[in-house]
């Protein structure tokens, strides 16, 4: 147990926690304790700390702790952490992911928590996800921050008698159970894989190709990304987003110009072409005859197949020229 505070916190450092400045603290006699151990390439660290303030700004950057991620545990006690945008108040059990080569500030009643530090290349906690979470509250009653709440609070004082590839492999397991908790609690906020956002991005326009008004702005819009994020979910697909809607409102005017007796205007207009003349070069261009040919056809093929009807005494009906 240390009773000087400048004691403590050099051995906080040794133990590979990144400094911190005191604050406030009780008018008691100083008081803390740390247990450090290491399980493969995990570090965890078990503090016992009277009630008060600390914090850490610029003057604590350290490039090695670029190279961690910090989640730490209540285990007694209540503590405030603040870091980014985020304000998380812990009770037992809580959890919350620290960067620890940005400024945060702790607050905390007499307390015992569970710092557990892991090498960003194995968490591969993505930036944007990241962000989300720092200094966000992570209760520890249920799911899987349950389990990791559980776990870290025993493993600090439970680093013993682990050979290397043992103690790799156990590492290897801790890691993931994290991940998990972290992932369950980024929910549905987490940006969705590619393929899923883009199939949902198709069946968008498909359902709106008649609205003149959808353009790649309103679709970014109205799925939460920018415009740039979502001609990237079109970069290795065959047409860009415009192309794709140009594309699938030319096939349905076809579709409509080949069963229909409508005028080329109406149809082009049904699916969001306002110049009638630009659809027209635009359809030629495309398949290479006139949108007025086809409705031509279409027309002369209806004829032909009423003139050559049976009629009620099984002879073909002549039409008169």
């Amino acid at each position: 147990m240390f009773t000087n505070i400048d004691t403590f916190q050099q051995t906080l450092e040794a133990s590979g926690l990144a400094p911190v400045l005191s604050g406030r603290h009780d008018g008691g006699e100083f008081q803390a304790g740390v247990v450090a151990g290491a399980l493969g390439p995990i570090k965890l660290i078990e503090l016992v700390t009277p009630e008060g303030e600390c914090f850490r700004d610029a003057r604590c950057a350290r490039a090695d702790d670029e190279e961690l991620w910090q989640i730490d545990l209540m285990s007694r006690g209540w503590a405030r952490v603040e870091q980014g945008r985020g304000t998380a108040d812990l009770s037992p059990a809580d959890l919350v992911l620290i960067d620890p080569a940005r400024p945060v500030r702790f607050a905390s009643t007499a307390s015992t928590h569970v710092t557990v530090l892991v090498p960003r290349r194995e968490l591969r906690l993505r930036p944007g996800d990241a962000a989300r979470l720092a200094g966000v509250r992570i209760r520890g009653d249920h799911g899987p921050a349950a389990l990791v709440s559980s776990l870290a609070r025993d493993m600090a004082r439970s680093l013993t008698g682990f050979r290397a590839d043992e103690a790799d492999r156990s590492a290897a397991a801790v890691i993931e159970l994290i991940s998990v908790a972290l992932e369950a609690q980024l929910g549905d906020v987490r940006p969705v894989p590619d393929q899923v956002l883009r199939d949902r991005v198709l069946g968008y326009i498909e359902a709106r190709l008649s609205d003149r008004d959808l353009v790649p702005a309103g679709i970014a819009a109205a799925h939460h990304i920018s415009v740039r994020r979502l001609h990237k979910l079109f970069e290795d697909q065959p047409l860009t987003v415009a192309a794709l809607i140009r594309r699938r409102r030319l096939e349905r005017c076809r579709a409509d110009l080949a069963r229909s007796d409508r005028t080329v205007a109406a149809v082009a207009a049904r699916w969001g072409f306002a110049d009638p003349a630009h659809f027209s070069r635009l359809f030629k261009a495309t398949y290479g005859y006139n949108a007025a040919a086809l409705m031509s056809s279409n027309r002369a093929r209806t004829v032909k197949a009423l003139a050559a009807r049976p009629g009620e005494d099984g002879a073909a009906h002549i039409t008169e020229r």
